[in-house]
């Protein structure tokens, strides 16, 4: 079986963020993915190499260097698929990852050491990929499940592949979801190499509620990213010790350049009025706690899965790895003036190293014209026609676990099980097993120093609580036991009240969701933060009888 050639890091060095000058790249605005057929139904979407300006200059001669990367329709960030609720579309992911030799390397490091996926199918029939459309109500067939991965020309498949051609029903609520790769053992490297794109549900309730929309309307996808001098991408993977793999996952990966829907530290020119700002964390493991550079406030009227009930006015916005905000702010104070949007979450969050504020501290620049159309958009006190329904459990609660650990060349190593059970890998038997149709409360008992990000797939959740606790541990197995609560249940703030698919569950706190799996199939929930996911921060679980659909790979 062929292995990978041993990987050298690159001879060029790493590039200075702070030899880069910021706020003199306009925002690019991701272009609307265009249907393949008559009837708007259907999309060709291939998956490819190419070079892009993401905004890096020599640092010598400020001239500007092209990075290759990967992407979606031929851009980084993909096309944005504008779908309507309750109107199917069908998409073909084309894995196009080869050149005129053959399939593609892969332009990051591989670590065949993580789930150990690219034994079986790397480097011969090229690198795998599969794409989820993250927050989306679909099938178990087209939910891009981890192990549905296919390389080009699909000469390899994985396990659970079932269809070429993914159905999207849409029949959920106007939401901004979000579409990346999630190969087995490699999405955190083909999301690094730029496999990410949005993917807008609207409806004719949001549309009568005369929010900011047209080009008042901008979708802000903020990813960190590393560079070498000559423009490429640089992704950290140097082994931390001598008994590591060379080269190594890391137990996170931050970049020092801060990306806007591809562009380093861009400026968005905007009118002194209000502007409806679409974010979303697309980072492998930063958070974002957002705030601007003057008094501006956020008016968030929604999260992950829609809008809330009403709209909350913060100061700043604090975003994990796949969390999603729909904001409204108003530039009007600010006509002539230029703002920053600024970012002080520490990294690991939330106890890790300080930002630097001169690079990874800033996001991007709002330029505030002089002179405006005519603002009618408004923000209704009531944004959803019936509030957000109370769900009750018709099932046992589930208590789970988050754990901290090594893997057997002692790098750290975040694992997901249960309670009872203590830490579980990937390839365990499935503990998770709601009825079709079950409303069940998951628990989340995080045990780890650090907050990690938990995306369920197929449901949305509303977040009941968060609950201060302590516990005997057993360090070996995960185990959990004597669980003392050292303080009240707190509900989650305004912001985080509505419908959710990936909660912020902090350390040392368990977290309490509440979700009703409604279609049958297998599914996944893991940490987003990529890092860890792919270093088995992931667990299958299956809606209805298990057996119905096909087993999983036995690496």
């Amino acid at each position: 079986m062929a292995r990978p050639p041993k990987w050298t890091p690159p001879a060029h060095a790493p590039l200075d963020p702070r030899s880069q000058k910021q706020f003199v790249n306009p925002l690019p605005i991701p272009p609307v993915a265009r249907p393949a057929g008559a009837d708007g139904m259907h999309y060709e979407i291939p998956i490819g190499e190419f070079r892009q300006h993401l905004g890096i200059r020599d640092p010598k001669t400020g001239a500007p260097l092209m990075t290759t990367v990967w992407g979606y329709a031929g851009r980084y960030p993909g096309p944005t698929i504008e779908a309507r609720r309750g109107r199917p579309i069908t998409v073909r992911w084309v894995n196009a990852l080869y050149g005129a030799s053959g399939p593609l390397p892969h332009r990051m490091p591989v670590d065949t050491s993580v789930h150990m996926a690219p034994l079986r199918n790397w480097p011969a029939s090229g690198v795998p990929t599969v794409t989820h459309l993250h927050g989306g109500h679909t099938e178990w067939q087209s939910d891009g499940d981890p192990d549905a991965w296919y390389t080009p020309g699909y000469a390899q498949k994985g396990p659970l592949f079932a269809k070429e051609v993914y159905t999207y029903d849409n029949d959920q609520e106007a939401a901004l979801l979000w579409y990346h790769d999630h190969a087995l053992g490699f999405t955190r490297l083909n999301v690094y190499t730029g496999l990410a794109g949005l993917y807008v549900i609207r409806d004719d309730w949001e549309r009568s509620l005369g929010l900011p929309s047209g080009r008042y309307e901008l979708p802000l996808l903020i990813q960190d990213r590393s560079f070498y001098a000559n423009g490429e991408l640089y992704y950290h993977a140097l082994a931390q010790e001598p008994s590591h793999p060379s080269p190594s996952v890391l137990p996170e990966q931050f970049g020092d350049v801060i990306l806007v829907n591809g562009m380093a530290w861009p400026t968005a020119e905007v009118e002194p009025r209000k502007y409806r700002l679409r974010l979303l964390n697309g980072s492998d493991s930063r958070f974002y706690r957002l705030g601007f550079s003057s008094r501006l406030k956020f008016i968030q009227i929604g999260s992950d899965g829609g809008l809330l009930d009403a709209p909350v006015e913060l100061t700043e916005l604090l975003l994990a790895p796949a969390e999603r905000a729909d904001v409204i702010v108003d530039f009007a104070p600010l006509r002539g003036k230029t703002v920053l949007l600024l970012n002080d979450a520490r990294a690991p969050f939330p106890d890790g190293d300080p930002v630097d504020p001169r690079t990874n501290g800033r996001v991007m620049a709002f330029k505030v014209g002089s002179t405006t159309t005519k603002d009618e958009s408004r923000i209704p006190d009531r944004l959803r026609r019936e509030p957000i329904p109370f769900l009750v459990p018709t099932a046992p609660k589930r208590a789970l676990l988050l754990w901290e650990g090594q893997d057997a060349h002692g790098r750290q190593k975040s694992l997901l099980g249960t309670v009872q059970d203590g830490a579980l890998h990937w390839n365990s038997p499935i503990t998770e097993n709601p009825a079709l149709g079950a409303t069940e409360v998951w628990e989340f008992y995080n045990t780890t120093p650090d907050t990690h990000p938990v995306h369920i797939h197929l449901v949305h959740f509303r977040i009941m609580s968060r609950q201060k606790f302590k516990a005997d541990l057993d360090e070996k197995t995960g185990r959990l036991s004597n669980i003392r609560f050292t303080g009240p249940p707190l509900p989650p703030p305004p912001e985080e009240r509505g419908w959710k698919d990936t909660v912020r569950a902090n350390p040392g706190e368990v977290t309490r969701v509440i979700a009703t799996f409604d279609r049958p199939g297998r599914y996944v929930w893991h940490c987003h933060i990529l890092s860890h996911e792919d270093h088995e921060m992931m667990r299958p679980y299956q809606v209805g009888p298990i057996g119905e659909t096909p087993s999983r790979s036995a690496l």
